[in-house]
Parts: structure tokens; C-alpha cells; sequence
């Protein structure tokens, strides 16, 4: 054998898939323990320096969209293909002999039962449906579930389907943040839909710890105007117009209450993380930096909370004129930001949602494959070809064969229990 063909011969072998599942498993069970998609100053800061370095440069901050990750996925998938289209061939000519009466007559089975009266009933009570037979009824012969010989063969296709859904979902997926308070409403990207919060809740169990976040949301199709209503929560998930929205997590928002020379000019809720700019003079910016539910100021540490109740609230803003940055405090509930002719105030702290949206493209074939693999699965275990044969002997009774590639204890044990019976 040429050495190309040893090494298509490895590629799509048994062996190697193992080898490549056992890889995957190794490297996906270490990056388990490292939380994805942080920065290497994150990691260095969680860890230590040598540590993020090495994360960073074996891609375990991005393990699912590593190329090592893509590598071993890639090979599976060849070894799968390969695997199939060799195989191809040898169930089509098991399936071929499995139904070829004259390929079994010569040959005892791997269970047999002689002088039978009677031996279309036990064919009938193994199940065994269509019976073909010889010229002046000499032999018999049944076959059935000759589709079990495609087992491993559909479920083989079906992971590799689901392997194809999972990396395209992946390549191709869009991913949209969305946030606010109930009453806020937002585009979702470029997608042309609206996302409204209509409420947002958070559970807590009876040590006062919160159990769980959950957001009723109403998305609306602004070309249409057609709308749908969900819940979402942490876990708990929820599909609209192709949409899948995740409850990813809260945080703190304000009112901002801007005064134009003592009178009202503007009042919006902003979220921590966000800014506002004020009307009429759109260079000036203010942004929420973040907020303390009961403010302390430690020495050497900078602005912290005591705790999550909201006894002495505190606003860390930022002020930016014509993007550059004009100063940066924190503001305590009644205290007034003075900005030329501009008065501003923080008040009514309350929680937001964050809610994460994604549009995977390929999640249909993800999931065609999971039913082609549970299609396999039933095939390999539930449907056990076998084969069954009866041959006339000279006094008028029969002698019949049976095997079983699959199952075959099984099939011996029922074999030889109806047959007992039959002569009983």
C-alpha cells in the first residue's frame, strides 16, 4: 500500500476519530476554566502575567474560534465525510446480501431449530414479514431490518451536520446588545426590528440573593408594524422573528435632569455605561460612569459601595465638550453639576436589563442534524438485522436457521424460546 493511501486510510479510520475526540475533549475541558472573551489585561490582573500570556497566545481567551479548535473540528469532519463515502458501498452490499436468500441456504445460521410442523408461525412470532419461497416450497427465507445495517452510517451524517451548523452558525452569526428600563425601546442594529421592555423583574430567594433576572419584552417588525410579546430569562431564552434573545445581565440607571439657565431643558434615563447629550448644544456630553447604591470613599481605593440597598446613592459622571473631557466626580443624590448656564442632577436610580440578541443563519442545519443523529441512534439500536431460513427435510418437518449480526444474543435467546414453543 502506497503511503498516500495509508494516510487516507488513517484520516478516515475509527482510530483517529477517537484520537480527535479525545483532543477536543482535553482542550474544551481546559477551556472551561477560563473565562472567554476578556482582555489580556483581565486575565493578567485574575491571574498573573505568565498566565495571560499563555492564554492569549494558545487562543484560550477564544477557545470555540481558535484555530487549533477549527483545526481538530476540520479533521473530524473529513474523518466523518471519508468514513461515510467508504462505507457507502459496503451497507449497499450487506443490504443486497442480507435480502439474498441463496447467499444463506448453504451455510448453517448462528442458532437453528429442527423439525418444525409448522415454521411460518415462527417467522411470524420473530417478526419476520415477507417470505420468499423456494420452488415446491423446499426452503423458506425472510429478511428484516435491513436498514439497521445504516446505523452508525446516518448518525455519522448526522453530527457531521451539526459539526457544519455549529462552525457556519458561528462564522456567520450576528450579535446585537440591546438595554434600558420598562418603557425604553431600541433598534436592534440593522436588523429593522424595535425592541420594547415592557418590564424587568429581579427574583430573589429568601436570603435576599437574586435567584434570577427576567425581562417581558415586545418586538416589532418596523417595516410591517407587526409585533410579538416575549419573556426572557437567565437560562430561559426566547425566539422571535428569527431573533434569539438571552437575558445577559442588569446594571444601574438614572434620571438626568439637564436646567437651562433655572428652567427645564431635558430629562432621560440614562444607564451606566451611557451618556446623553444635552439638547441644543450637542458637543456637551454627560456620561454615567456609574452608580454606588451607598457610596463610600476610601483612601487609596477611590469611590465604593458599602452595600446593594440605596442608602447614600452617588453618580461617577464624566463631562466631555467637543470630545474632550472637561472633569470627573461623583455627585451625591441632591448635589447640582453647574456646566456654564447648564445646571445638571442625577436622581430615581433603578435597575436596567441587558438583553443579548443573536441571529444565526445556520441553525436550521444544526438542528436537522441532531434529528438525522437520533435517526442513526435508532437505526444502530433499535432496528438489528436479521435473517431467517427454513429448509424441508425428508420426513416433511423443517430445520430452520437464524443469525443476527447485531443483537445476536438477543435474537438466539427469542429464536429458541418460540421455536421450543412451537413444537411444544
Amino acid at each position: 500500500m502506497s503511503p498516500i493511501k495509508k494516510i487516507w486510510k488513517f484520516i478516515s479510520s475509527m482510530q483517529f476519530a477517537i484520537i480527535l475526540l479525545v483532543l477536543l475533549a482535553i482542550v474544551c475541558s481546559i477551556a472551561s476554566f477560563v473565562t472567554q472573551g476578556q482582555t489580556y489585561a483581565w486575565y493578567a490582573q485574575a491571574y498573573s502575567e505568565r498566565t495571560a500570556a499563555v492564554i492569549v497566545a494558545l487562543h484560550l481567551d477564544d477557545a470555540f474560534h481558535s484555530w487549533w479548535f477549527i483545526v481538530i473540528t476540520g479533521f473530524l469532519c473529513v474523518n466523518l465525510l471519508l468514513c461515510n463515502i467508504l462505507k457507502f458501498p459496503q451497507n449497499l452490499r450487506r443490504m443486497k446480501n442480507a435480502g439474498d436468500a441463496e447467499k444463506h441456504l448453504s451455510v448453517n445460521g448462528d442458532v437453528q431449530a429442527e423439525d418444525i410442523r409448522e415454521p411460518e408461525k415462527l417467522f411470524a412470532k420473530l417478526h419476520f414479514g415477507k417470505i420468499t419461497k423456494g420452488s415446491g416450497e423446499e426452503y423458506l427465507f425472510a429478511a428484516k431490518n435491513s436498514a439497521g445495517y445504516w446505523g452508525a452510517w446516518v448518525c455519522h451524517l448526522g453530527i457531521l451536520l451539526v459539526i457544519l451548523g455549529f462552525g457556519l452558525g458561528q462564522m456567520t452569526k450576528q450579535t446585537y446588545t440591546a438595554y434600558g428600563v420598562p418603557g425604553q425601546s431600541r433598534a436592534i442594529g440593522d436588523t429593522g426590528y424595535i425592541i420594547t421592555i415592557d418590564d424587568f423583574t429581579i427574583g430573589h430567594r429568601a436570603d435576599d440573593t437574586v435567584e434570577q433576572y427576567t425581562s417581558a419584552i415586545t418586538v416589532r417588525d418596523a417595516a410591517s408594524g407587526r409585533s410579538e410579546q416575549a419573556e426572557i430569562s437567565v437560562n430561559n431564552p426566547a425566539s422571535v422573528f428569527g431573533l434569539r434573545f438571552y437575558q445577559n445581565s442588569t446594571g444601574w440607571a438614572a434620571k438626568v435632569h439637564v436646567d437651562k439657565d433655572g428652567e427645564p431643558l431635558q430629562d432621560e434615563i440614562v444607564c451606566a455605561g451611557d451618556y446623553l447629550r444635552v439638547k441644543g448644544k450637542e458637543d456637551l456630553v454627560i456620561y454615567l460612569n456609574a452608580f454606588y447604591p451607598d457610596y463610600v470613599l476610601q483612601e487609596g481605593v477611590g469611590p465604593q459601595t458599602a452595600s446593594s440597598e440605596i442608602k447614600n446613592p452617588a453618580y461617577l459622571y464624566s463631562v466631555y465638550y467637543m470630545d474632550r473631557m472637561l472633569g470627573m466626580n461623583a455627585l451625591l443624590e441632591k448635589e447640582e453639576l453647574k456646566i456654564d448656564e447648564y445646571t445638571v442632577t442625577f436622581s430615581e436610580p433603578q435597575s436596567f436589563t441587558l438583553i443579548q440578541i443573536k441571529k444565526d443563519h445556520f441553525t436550521w442545519l444544526a438542528l436537522v442534524g441532531g434529528l438525522v443523529t437520533m435517526l442513526g441512534l435508532i437505526l444502530a439500536f433499535y432496528m438489528q438485522p436479521a435473517q431467517m431460513w427454513a429448509l424441508k427435510q425428508e420426513n416433511g418437518l423443517w430445520t430452520i436457521h437464524g443469525r443476527s449480526r447485531k443483537g445476536g444474543a438477543i435474537f438466539r435467546e427469542q429464536f429458541l424460546e418460540e421455536a421450543t414453543n412451537g413444537k411444544e
